[in-house]
């Protein structure tokens, strides 16, 4: 057989293999198609205003040397007031409620990786302020190993105390000790971050990036990419044990962003993103086991995000958001997933 016969084959064989490897479930519509970022659209969160439910805003991060933390309005519009720009490749993003300034104030924040500065910023929401005096380093005992380039991140609040901690991975990292938790302390000489644990697993196959917390139960997930979703206590003073390592043979690759549905009494999903497959796995919040997989149109999904209460009449069941390989997300009423709060 000659040279190039069996290029041709080997092209051939790829090709069929992108073909199969797509999702053969019926596709399912977004509601809104946002506006187009400039670079590289990566991870979505969703801040829902106590005050007007239809006046919530989703972010959703940029990733570049030239990045930003875009803003949304719930019909897709860029609400520029509300954009950061001039981030040094923003990886992942999430909010948290209730953030103590001092002991009569409270603001809610959003926090998000900057992973060229090898750092974290925080800012107040809906304002906008940075509350971070430019950025936390994080990872700085490993820096001499080149372990210090942050990317994942999930807020968890501790129904002991409030405290806010930040849990933190990286693009690469050791097999064990891969994430880094941080206390969110404020005081007198203004906002500061305390490490308190390293742990999490790392199987070394791939990388470590989507970072779910479940405030409610207690318990971060995150995906080893190459292998499962693991799951550990979000309390420090819980241990550092693995729980579990679940799901990893529904996966056709990556296993990427993890959105959890949370509704009362434990009940609820988690939302997985196949990436190469064009899907997303479901799981059950409560044992984990697998529920379904959904195909929602997007493609090579990296983050999602999802709230279970109505925001507006286009979300009346709540809302789901995942990031599409074309500069932009999809927004879905959570409905059309098929979900129920029982």
């Amino acid at each position: 057989m000659t040279r190039t016969k069996y290029s041709l084959i080997l092209i051939f064989i790829a090709a069929l293999a992108s073909c199969t490897s797509k999702s053969t479930l019926p596709p399912i519509a977004p509601d809104v198609i946002t506006e187009f970022t400039l670079n590289d659209t990566d991870d979505p969160a969703i801040w829902v205003n106590p005050e007007d439910a239809s006046k919530s805003i989703i972010f959703g991060t940029d990733k570049e040397t030239n990045g930003a933390i875009y803003a949304f309005d719930l019909k897709g519009k860029i609400i520029e007031e509300k954009t950061i720009r001039n981030i040094q490749r923003p990886n992942n993003v999430d909010i948290e409620y209730g953030f103590r300034l001092t002991d009569s104030t409270s603001t809610d924040i959003l926090v998000f990786t900057e992973r060229e500065k090898q750092q974290i910023r925080m800012f107040s929401i809906p304002e906008m302020k940075p509350l971070d005096k430019g950025g936390f380093a994080v990872f700085e005992d490993a820096r001499a190993f080149g372990h210090n380039l942050p990317m994942g991140i999930g807020l968890y609040k501790s129904p002991k105390d409030s405290t806010i901690y930040a849990i933190v991975g990286r693009k690469t990292g050791p097999q064990n000790g891969y994430l880094y938790q941080y206390a969110l302390q404020s005081d007198s000489l203004g906002i500061q971050t305390k490490l308190v644990r390293k742990f999490g697993s790392f199987s070394g196959q791939k990388e470590i990036e989507a970072i779910a917390v479940d405030d409610e139960e207690g318990f971060v997930y995150y995906s080893d990419e190459g292998v499962c979703i693991k799951k550990y206590y979000a309390e420090p003073s819980k241990g550092d044990m693995e729980i579990s390592c679940f799901g990893g043979e529904h996966f056709l690759e990556d296993i990427e962003g993890i959105a959890i549905a949370n509704y009362s009494n434990g009940e609820g999903y988690l939302i997985v993103s196949n990436q190469q497959k064009g899907e997303f796995n479901i799981f059950s919040r409560r044992d984990n086991t697998f529920v379904k997989a959904v195909n929602l149109s997007t493609s090579e999904t990296d983050g999602c995000e999802v709230v279970t209460i109505p925001l507006n009449d286009t979300f009346s069941n709540g809302l789901f958001v995942a990031m599409n390989d074309e500069k932009n997300f999809y927004f879905y009423d959570l409905n059309k997933l098929g979900l129920t709060d029982h």
